[in-house]
């Protein structure tokens, strides 16, 4: 735990992350909770960096209390394979920040309202100002980084960084183009999601001083468990619900990025459903979700979704099982656990009709 008359302690104290199967977030996260109520501390001291005139937009933007997911990957990748430390924190808060950043960019490009159940910055303040306070994070995220003793720290975030924003253009700048392919998609959430879980994972290890192949098997990890979380959450905007996503969704139609379902259907759809389907998100209205949820039904895209899901979190677990057993492990697999459970939950909720 960490001090108790302190919110900011120098470093950590060990925790046993032990546990049994965990059946909620709330106790695959509840181990490593220490280390994520300080990532936030240090997000919200954070606010100081910036200019006391755009403080308010970075204390919205910082204080925002998602999940914490790609810190959490770093702590228990660290706890993988060895110990916790300071510096530990200080690379998750750069990740986070690098994470909120593409946040603060993909709900402009989506012309999303809701984030986290409350407005985007872009809502509450205008694209102009979102876009700018955007780079702002990325380029603090990169300041910290620099700080490290080492240049590899600040080396592999800048790296991760472009890759996260090669990511994102390749996806946009082609929408509704249905000669995207599925690994053209893939390559896409390799690219703009996974590889910020791999950061976390590569550089928790990293910094417990791992070795060469356990970095590599953390980092495939991360790179499996970021593509199957992607994959869930684009299955989310179609087949979710915004009370319980917390954010707009609908906003990949509306953009016309071709996500899984999507590909599935073309794949399988007949000649005639694939001019419909075409003309669907060419020409895309809210008011036509109803006529494409058949044809997605109709050729059982969301259990061909949770299909692949399946494959990357098998892969995702197999990666980490190379690693000697502890509780860091442990917890990862319970965060694998964890997204197959979410999975399983959207098909029980919106299944494809026979």
């Amino acid at each position: 735990m960490f001090a108790a008359d302190s919110r900011l302690a120098s470093a950590p104290q060990q925790t046993d992350l032990r546990q049994t199967p965990a059946v909620s977030w709330k106790q695959i996260i509840e181990p490593v909770e220490p280390f994520l109520d300080e990532v936030a501390v240090r997000l919200a001291q954070q606010v100081k960096s910036f200019d006391p005139e755009i403080a308010p937009y970075a204390d919205y933007a910082l204080n925002g209390h998602g999940k914490q997911l790609r810190p959490a990957l770093v702590a228990l990748a660290a706890a993988a394979v060895g110990t916790v430390k300071d510096d530990h924190l200080k690379a998750a808060v750069i990740i986070e920040m690098v994470h909120l950043a593409t946040l603060v960019h993909d709900d402009i490009m989506d012309e999303a309202e809701i984030r986290r159940g409350r407005l985007t910055l872009a809502s509450q303040w205008g694209n102009d100002i979102a876009v700018l306070f955007g780079d702002c994070l990325f380029a603090r995220a990169l300041t910290l980084a620099a700080e490290f003793p080492t240049t590899e720290v600040c080396r592999a975030v800048a790296s991760a960084t472009n890759t996260v924003c090669t990511g994102e253009i390749l996806q946009t700048r082609q929408p509704a183009d249905f000669s995207f392919t599925r690994a053209d998609y893939f390559k896409v959430l390799e690219m703009k999601t996974a590889e910020l879980f791999a950061l976390s994972c590569d550089l928790g290890a990293y910094l417990s001083r791992a070795s060469q192949a356990q970095r590599q098997h953390l980092r495939q990890f991360g790179l499996a468990f970021g593509t199957a979380y992607q994959v869930f959450d684009d299955c989310v905007d179609l087949f979710g619900s915004e009370a319980v996503a917390g954010k707009s969704l609908g906003t990949d139609l509306a953009k016309g990025k071709l996500t899984l379902p999507l590909l599935l259907a073309w794949e399988r759809a007949s000649a005639k459903d694939r001019i419909q389907l075409r003309r669907l998100v060419e020409q895309w209205q809210p008011a036509s979700m109803d006529s494409l949820a058949d044809l997605l039904a109709r050729y059982k895209t969301l259990a061909g979704s949770l299909e692949v899901m399946a494959e990357y979190l098998s892969a995702s677990r197999a990666a980490v099982l190379k690693l000697p057993p502890s509780a860091g492990r442990d917890g990862l697999l319970g965060l694998t656990d964890y997204l197959a459970r979410q999975t399983e939950s959207l098909g029980t909720a919106t299944a494809d009709s026979p």
